[in-house]
């Protein structure tokens, strides 16, 4: 089974938790990502200098996967956005928690 293969069985089986409004993920759960055309999933693991959020995202089945890893501290966040109408999505940490929601779209 290939990674893009396995990337994609595993944001399938996750797509259920659609898009958060502030919904907390706990480390090493994934949760669905959608940006438009765009999409993946985004998990955390605990490591010694913070809380690592790796998001993986790909444009449907053919587009190759990226791969970002964040490294948050509490308080801190990340958005992820595209180019167009999709809106962004924020992953933020508070304590000791990682909260997805959409966010409105991003501008300059």
């Amino acid at each position: 089974m290939s990674i893009r293969t396995t990337f994609f069985a595993a944001a399938l089986a996750l797509a259920f938790l659609g898009a958060a409004h502030a919904e907390d993920v706990r480390a090493i759960e994934a949760k669905s990502i959608h940006l438009g055309e765009i999409s993946g999933i985004a998990y955390s693991t605990v490591e010694r200098d913070g809380l690592h959020v790796v998001t993986t995202l790909a444009q449907g089945e053919a587009g190759t996967p990226i791969r970002i890893v964040s490294v948050l501290a509490p308080g801190q966040s990340v958005m992820l956005s595209t180019a167009g109408v999709a809106g962004a999505i924020e992953i933020s940490r508070k304590g000791d928690k990682l909260y997805v929601r959409r966010a409105g779209v991003v501008s300059n």
